[in-house]
């Protein structure tokens, strides 16, 4: 593998299975991954609408954040590959309107409180905890263990 394609594949977070994983078929990977419903995940899998361009959708709404974070995958079976392009929405602090981004990137959020403790004196306590690698992960478990690529996608889809 050549320096650009290791720059490229860092780029978009693409990651390889194992080696010596056997590859399951499509049909497999893609029960494995709607199975995530009822793994107490944070975030649904579902079958795409038509204009989302997919196969599978993993959606996460995060009230707290006013954020929505989605990741698209697409089955390639002859190659082995998932296709995966992560979006996400979510408010601009500086002028409260929409942003919207796409490419892998790590979003972690914690927001803290001051209680007393059981000795009476104050502590900090954490109150809410975000990180988009939560949803990330699993679907990358799936995906790797399966004996699939995870390709990571920036352009259009």
């Amino acid at each position: 593998m050549g320096l650009w394609s290791r720059y490229r594949d860092k780029r978009t977070g693409t990651r390889y299975p194992e080696s010596g994983v056997e590859r399951l078929p499509a049909t497999e990977v893609r029960a494995a991954l709607l199975a995530l419903n009822g793994a107490g995940t944070p975030f649904r899998v579902r079958n795409a609408l038509p204009q989302e361009k997919a196969d599978l959708v993993a959606e996460w709404q995060v009230p707290e954040l006013r954020m929505t974070l989605k990741t698209r995958m697409r089955f390639v079976a002859e190659k082995g590959e998932v296709l995966t392009l992560d979006e996400r929405w979510d408010r601009a602090p500086e002028t409260g309107g929409k942003r919207y981004g796409r490419g892998p990137s790590t979003a972690v959020s914690r927001k803290w409180a001051y209680e007393r403790g059981p000795d009476g004196r104050r502590r900090k306590v954490e109150t809410f905890r975000f990180d988009s690698r939560d949803m990330r992960n699993p679907l990358l478990k799936v995906v790797l263990s399966s004996g699939w690529t995870w390709r990571g996608v920036l352009g259009k889809w």
